[in-house]
């Protein structure tokens, strides 16, 4: 128990900033977060955090406020969070105590607004230069789905609706609206949307019996608490995590279910007398290296995002077991095998439903003539 004591500390101080730490302890009357500019660094030493044996840059700023109630007004304020320099551009934010008066000034993130321009531009472009029509379909499909999932998805979720049924029905919007944008209305299309949304209520089924049978609670993140805060318990923080392990498949499950029906498309149109025996044998084979590259992106991608959490837990001396059980590690394990499971699924689901819609069986007098004309090939082949 002493030793999960002392990893809940350690998060704490890992996920709240040390410095914001006694501010929070205050009676807060008024705040507000503006945007601000280093106007010079006054004075810079390395000392520990109070209360920590972490050590920290204490830096005293001056600073010009760009906005807010006292917009123009230079303060001067003692920082450990931030590292600045002259010239930057970050967010402070402004309280005052409402028992003493006393105001005080908190750096809270650093300006990352025209980094975050730059490189939606680079994205944007190079999709269409190298995407061509394509890329340009893609764009539009993906700002479709973040507009449904802006528009609807989370306004439904905090006016109260189930978050598990309103994610499936907007899934299934940005499946049938974003597939059909990308490739336009054809079977193939057809093929892999249908394969999408039954895999999709597969694993949406299979995401539920996984919640409830491991008894989450849905509060494995700092997130939650404060959403459950905000909302007064209106939402069901529980279906907002079935609602997660199902956004978070649609992508891999959108690049496994267009790949296979393109798959058997192509194997049907350069060798339409191929009985759909063989060509789902052939398309499942495909299916199969697309899933080992998948799957492995998937994990990887989930360990990725929980790469400083994970890193807490190594450099604890908490058993690997209490760790693994830990609802923070193991929503994200039950998210990686549900997601995985559903994308397996979706390579046999999806071939056999684009085999039966795509393929049509070569009528037997043409499979005749096309033995005839490959036996008179090679009998030509052998009498050169």
């Amino acid at each position: 128990m002493k030793s999960f004591s002392i990893l809940i500390i350690c998060s704490f101080f890992l996920l709240f900033p040390a410095h914001a730490s006694a501010q929070e302890a205050t009676i807060i009357d008024f705040t507000e977060v503006v945007k601000a500019k280093v106007v010079s660094i006054e004075s810079e030493e390395t000392k520990k955090i109070p209360g920590t044996d972490t050590v920290a840059v204490f830096q005293t700023i001056q600073a010009i406020l760009l906005e807010g109630s006292k917009k123009d007004q230079v303060i001067t304020f003692v920082d450990d969070y931030l590292r600045l320099e002259a010239g930057d551009t970050f967010y402070i934010r402004h309280s005052i105590d409402g028992g003493t008066g006393r105001e005080t000034f908190v750096s809270t993130d650093s300006y990352r607004l025209p980094t975050i321009i730059l490189f939606t531009v680079i994205f944007i472009v190079l999709t269409v230069l190298i995407g061509g029509k394509q890329g340009v379909r893609g764009l539009l499909s993906l700002l479709g789905s973040l507009l449904l999932i802006l528009f609807v998805l989370l306004p439904a979720i905090i006016d109260g609706y189930s978050p598990t049924l309103i994610t499936l029905i907007v899934a299934s919007f940005i499946i049938i609206a974003g597939s059909y944008i990308t490739h336009g209305f054809n079977k193939t299309t057809s093929t892999a949307v249908l394969g999408m949304l039954i895999t999709m209520v597969i694993t949406g089924i299979m995401a539920y019996s996984a919640v409830h049978m491991g008894k989450f609670t849905g509060y494995g993140s700092e997130e939650s608490v404060y959403i459950t805060h905000n909302s007064g318990g209106g939402i069901n923080i529980l279906g907002l995590l079935l609602s997660g392990i199902i956004i978070g498949l649609l992508g891999v499950l959108y690049d496994a279910a267009i790949g296979q029906a393109i798959a058997v498309e192509e194997l049907h149109h350069i060798a339409p007398h191929v009985s759909r025996k063989k060509i789902l044998h052939r398309a499942l084979r495909m299916g199969r290296e697309h899933i080992g590259a998948l799957v492995d992106t998937l994990a990887i991608a989930y360990v990725g995002t929980s790469l400083p959490l994970l890193l807490l837990f190594y450099q604890s001396s908490v058993s690997p077991i209490l760790v693994i059980n830990q609802e923070v590690v193991a929503a994200e394990i039950i998210r990686t095998l549900v997601g995985s499971i559903g994308l397996i699924l979706a390579v046999p689901i999806t071939t056999v439903i684009a085999v039966f819609m795509l393929v049509k069986e070569t009528p037997s007098a043409d499979l005749e003539l096309i033995k005839k004309e490959e036996e008179n090939l090679l009998h030509t082949k052998h009498h050169h």
